[in-house]
């Protein structure tokens, strides 16, 4: 029997070439190559999680037509020669044996082709200073380089280039690839007249800024022939202001509509940090945020495929998108790199199993970091962990985790699964650990099914949970445990001034539970993520709140919240939300706080009737030390905050993963 989700996973053939379903795994970038840019053992057995998982289309991103000259990560595939693609065959192979495509998302980045990488100037249509260069050079301490503007020449051999990129990956057996028109690469800009200042037969009108788009489809048809599916990928409006808007674009559209089969719906742009966030949405951003886009396409061009992406986050939203008639396929990238089983789960019934995504951007590619995922610490070591899944362990033992947070669930989980005896113990009457609390903030809705999920599994994994039980060294002797995962999580930080411990001061997240209570006149001291979700909350709730930060501008919140920063100070101003930086705690009184400023040293009193601490965390060392002699030794582990306070939840479920993936 089939599933109710008949949309989704609906066949479909294009071009002869068939489909499974409508589920494309939009292109992450991997970070998964050799140092020589092909196609690794670790690439192909991660991507063949996602296969297994159920996805009809596996898309790799950002694949560079030309390495030397384009490059911008820093293992990522090239395709300029040959020499791509025997390894890449084992890609395309792999994928046809669960009966799913792989593809490449053939790109060149233009203006944002990385100096420091490349050791050249980058290529674009005309010759300026883009905002990533500007950005790279002041961080080098070097002077920018303006981008080169490319030639008549140039440009014809760089549609060559796409061209013989996209025939290469036909050659190792891929029956499809997707041409990246957008997001600011350098074919969108060309297209957009926010980048192209020429006024040879390439810029000026659309359609001469639309000339290089046709010119790399039609060469990439001419190569690859009739029966090979060609996915663009567009942004249906750049948003900054001198870009393309979306009517232009269902200009542009209308010209390329005959040259491609599928035409893949994002919006936004590279390179300008501000404007990344359009299509790559965090977790304060409504879900399914361009299908609109996609909608409003597919009714203005109902004879083409559209493809719709950005925050989909889950199999049954899909199958309302199509349903609808708002697309014809359904793209999702970072849901899929938390649950490669999805589309699997969903055929089968097993929904509830559903690991949720963050959208926290823990994966992003960083300096020296293949990809990796907060709440999958399975992606990226399928070389370890095929299919992300642990082996049997040869002796069956028990075990001891202590602290129900998603470190000690998702140890818990990892543990049973290995065929052990499990006991976790939690001293509070709840599962979550502290990440309990920051999902309590009204625009932390990922965050809250996520702690949904850790319980769900929790309930299902086969562990004895002891709730109200705080373990001790001398219980967990008691029982004679093989072995201890310690998972006990950190504590608020209470500075030592005076007036601290008076009964008006709380942790933030506390008030935010329900747990403390707050009167109207709240001062928060911290200016962090935690501090301002709280007070944008209270102040919501029709607080009168002041919230007071060290530091004096918002470099703190950047560097720790950065996915997030420009959404938080966005609402201190719509709330008009009075946060004093530059203010240290200096004491707590009767009525209020007093504040020094820490440049002058000058003071001030904020009244106040409850006074909120959001200043940061400490590791709970003194207890994970006497918990962690409870057992043999080398058989004990520290794990999440307890260990290192973390920027993430990806530090618990990663030590979870490294503690009890072996034991």
């Amino acid at each position: 029997m089939g599933s109710k989700y008949s949309h989704v996973f609906s066949p479909i053939r294009i071009r002869g070439v068939d489909f499974k379903n409508r589920i494309e795994l939009a292109p992450p970038s991997l970070n998964l190559c050799s140092p020589d840019h092909l196609v690794t053992d670790a690439f192909v057995d991660c991507n063949r999680s996602f296969a297994y998982g159920g996805a009809a289309i596996l898309t790799v991103g950002n694949v560079m037509i030309d390495i030397a000259e384009c490059m911008n990560e820093e293992l990522q595939l090239d395709m300029s020669s040959d020499d791509c693609i025997l390894p890449l065959s084992k890609f395309a192979l792999m994928c046809e044996g669960y009966g799913a495509h792989a593809s490449l998302e053939i790109n060149h980045g233009g203006k944002d082709s990385q100096v420091y990488r490349t050791g050249r100037p980058a290529y674009a249509p005309s010759s300026y200073y883009s905002s990533w260069e500007l950005m790279s050079a002041k961080r080098d301490g070097r002077e920018p380089m303006k981008t080169i503007e490319m030639s008549i020449d140039k440009i014809h051999e760089t549609v060559e280039k796409y061209a013989q990129a996209t025939l290469r990956a036909k050659k190792a057996g891929m029956r499809m690839a997707m041409i990246h028109c957008g997001h600011g690469n350098l074919i969108s800009q060309f297209s957009s007249p926010l980048y192209n200042f020429r006024t040879d037969e390439y810029g000026g009108s659309l359609e001469n800024r639309a000339r290089f788009t046709i010119e790399v489809l039609d060469r990439v048809r001419e190569l690859c022939g009739e029966d090979f599916v060609i996915e663009a990928r567009i942004s249906a409006d750049e948003i900054k202001p001198g870009g393309m808007p979306y009517e232009e674009t269902l200009k542009y559209i209308a010209l390329i509509q005959d040259k491609i089969d599928i035409l893949h719906v994002s919006a936004g742009i590279h390179g300008e940090f501000e404007y990344m966030k359009y299509w790559w949405q965090n977790y304060m951003m409504d879900r399914e945020y361009n299908v609109h886009y996609a909608a409003s396409i597919k009714k203005e061009f109902p004879n083409l495929l559209i493809n719709t992406v950005g925050s989909i986050m889950s199999l049954d939203r899909a199958e309302e998108i199509i349903a609808s008639g708002k697309a014809d396929f359904v793209s999702m990238c970072r849901p899929l790199l938390a649950d490669p089983d999805m589309p699997r789960k969903y055929a089968e019934g097993r929904e509830d199993d559903h690991r949720p995504c963050l959208r926290c951007q823990c994966c992003a590619p960083g300096e020296h970091r293949s990809i990796s995922c907060a709440v999958n610490p399975f992606l990226g070591k399928e070389r370890e962990f095929p299919l992300g899944k642990v082996r049997k362990a040869d002796e069956k033992k028990r075990y001891a985790v202590v602290g129900g947070g998603p470190g000690g669930i998702t140890a818990a989980q990892i543990l049973c699964d290995r065929g052990h005896d499990v006991t976790l113990y939690e001293k509070s009457g709840r599962l979550g650990g502290a990440l309990y609390y920051g999902s309590l903030p009204s625009f932390k809705q990922d965050l809250a099914d996520y702690i949904k999920y850790l319980n769900r599994q929790a309930e299902k994994c086969g562990a004895k949970i002891l709730l109200n039980t705080e373990a001790t060294r001398e219980m967990l002797e008691k029982e004679n445990y093989d072995g201890v995962i310690v998972a006990i999580g950190a504590e608020p930080v209470f500075p030592n001034v005076p007036g601290i411990d008076r009964p008006n001061v709380f942790w933030a997240p506390e008030v935010d539970a329900g747990e403390k209570p707050c009167g109207q006149k709240v001062v928060i001291v911290g200016g962090g993520a935690v501090g301002l979700e709280a007070a944008i909350d209270l102040k919501r709730a029709g607080k009168d709140v002041t919230v007071i930060e060290m530091l004096d501008s918002y470099a703190g919140l950047y560097s720790s919240a950065r996915a997030v920063a420009s959404e938080l100070i966005s609402l201190i101003g719509e709330l008009k939300l009075d946060v004093r930086l530059g203010q240290k705690l200096a004491e707590v009184t009767e009525d209020g706080v007093i504040c020094e400023d820490v440049k002058t040293g000058e003071k001030q009193s904020i009244p106040a009737d409850t006074v909120l601490l959001a200043i940061g965390m400490k590791s709970r060392w003194a207890e994970a030390d006497e918990l962690r002699r409870a057992c043999p030794e080398t058989s004990s582990f520290l794990i999440g905050d307890c260990l290192y306070v973390g920027k993430n939840v990806m530090s618990a479920t990663d030590g979870a993963l490294n503690a009890a993936g072996y034991m």
